[in-house]
């Protein structure tokens, strides 16, 4: 655990430090976000932190590397190379996206070629599935290259989608990486596997790299990570959750119940589950608007906070605590053996969020 936490805090001060410095060298270029009809910030805010995240991240890996427990993670296998090659290649891309500008195409092409390096250089990919009730569903090579990149390229849109506020993005998926690392540590312990895990290990450095971006990021932020940031995070997620399931010993699967081997699926699934439905309903509402389904509009989730009333800072932290909730209530189910206890508890703490909702409308409506 020691070496674990030695790797976070790699991560985090790396990345905090390097990311002035990355500031500074973008308002030199003019890589700065303008201010747009749908963004919420006042002023042109340099972009492309993503940059100072890979550092730390790269930075952390290093250090795992040196350690003699932590190398272990890596041994035997090009997962390590393949790894960094698909995360610069996305940052890249989303670095030229955030000084130029790049079209829907060529962007999404790009994601499905880091994700493809990665499967195809490192061996990064599904080999199995868990189905309720049918235990194990065997992939082929070829549906299982094509479900790891559709995983990849799905869960870097998304994270990519709730970039809309400041430090949003970067605590959630901060959040979604501890609840992870969690899970995966726990099962090393239940399960007796070594304890030096590539999923343990990457999501430590993830956590790591979000918490020291988060200072500068909050609102107001001072950078932001850009697409070159919300892109690689949303790749790292998905390979912590790729990796893990191939942890897993398909026979011993079958003997166990499924739910340690379909949580890792589903994690990154519940702790975006909020931004997706906004995605889902964003392309509804465009579409019956005669829109095309990539227009912008101001009628996000986190726009609908700021209108009832919330201020930006507690529009994030009320969507940070959704995503808690999620993320660390579906770990608990791995760990409670009473579930109506969860449940109860659960259900107070969504009263909880959905009063926190409405505040801001109740002290709209006093002002007036």
């Amino acid at each position: 655990m020691r070496e674990y936490l030695l790797v976070l805090l790699i991560a985090a001060g790396v990345t905090y430090l390097v990311t002035p410095v990355v500031r500074r060298v973008a308002e030199r270029l003019g890589a700065m976000a303008p201010v747009r009809d749908r963004d919420v910030h006042a002023i042109p805010t340099p972009r492309g932190g993503g940059v100072a995240m890979f550092i730390g991240f790269l930075a952390a890996l290093v250090v795992a590397e040196a350690m003699p427990f932590l190398t272990r993670a890596f041994e035997g296998s090009d997962e390590r190379r393949a790894l960094i090659a698909g995360a610069a290649l996305i940052c890249l891309l989303g670095l030229a996206d955030d000084r130029w500008g790049m079209d829907a195409l060529t962007k999404f092409a790009g994601q499905v070629v880091a994700a493809g390096i990665m499967v195809t250089q490192g061996g990064l990919q599904l080999l199995w599935l868990p189905v309720p009730r049918y235990g194990l569903l065997v992939l082929d090579e070829q549906w299982g290259v094509l479900l790891t990149v559709l995983l990849i390229v799905g869960t870097v849109n998304a994270v990519n989608f709730i970039d809309g506020l400041d430090g949003l993005a970067a605590g959630i998926v901060g959040i979604a990486s501890i609840a992870f690392f969690a899970y995966s540590y726990r099962l090393t312990v239940v399960y007796g596997f070594d304890r030096s895990q590539v999923p343990t290990l990457l999501t430590a450095v993830l956590a790591g790299t979000c918490l020291g971006f988060l200072p500068h990021n909050f609102s107001p932020a001072r950078v932001f990570m850009g697409d070159s940031g919300s892109m690689l995070i949303g790749l790292l997620l998905a390979t912590a959750t790729v990796t893990l399931t191939g942890r897993f010993d398909p026979i011993d699967v079958n003997n166990r119940d499924l739910v340690p081997a379909l949580l890792p699926l589903l994690l990154p699934l519940a702790v975006l589950a909020v931004p997706l439905v906004d995605l889902v309903l964003a392309v509804v509402r465009r579409t019956r608007a005669g829109r095309s389904p990539f227009s912008p509009d101001k009628e996000h989730l986190h726009h609908r906070l700021l209108m009832l009333g919330h201020s930006h800072p507690r529009a994030v932290l009320i969507m940070y605590f959704w995503s808690a909730l999620i993320a660390f209530g579906a770990v608990s189910l791995t760990i409670v053996d009473a579930p109506l206890v969860l449940l109860m508890v659960s259900a107070a703490l969504a009263v909880a969020a959905l009063i926190s909702v409405n505040l801001g409308r109740l002290r709209s409506a006093r002002r007036h």
